[in-house]
């Protein structure tokens, strides 16, 4: 199961999935042009939602569609730094289907 994790450094945003860089997936979906964010709500905090699903699922459309909501849940509550796992995804996707 996919881990991702999160960190604000001196250098700035670190995003990864099992330890590899998280692609933007700009060439699918681009919401921003200023990279990824998290703990609010907002464009850039969208696109990590979206990279996040899209890495996730495979799915564009599924993807797009959740983003949003994932972002309001999940993304702008991160904390600063943050772990998120393929449990914690499929827990969403189960909340979002039942409802």
């Amino acid at each position: 199961m996919k881990t991702y994790e999160g960190r604000r450094t001196i250098d700035g945003l670190i995003v990864t999935v099992d330890g590899q860089p998280l692609s933007e997936h700009y060439e699918i979906k681009r919401f921003t042009n200023y990279g990824f964010e998290w703990t609010y709500e907002g464009e850039s905090p969208r696109q990590l939602a979206f990279a996040i699903l899209y890495d996730y699922l495979g799915d564009r459309e599924r993807a797009i569609a959740l983003s949003e909501p994932f972002m309001r849940a999940v993304v702008a509550n991160f904390d600063n730094d943050w772990t998120l796992t393929g449990a914690e995804i499929d827990d969403f996707l189960r909340a979002k289907t039942a409802a």
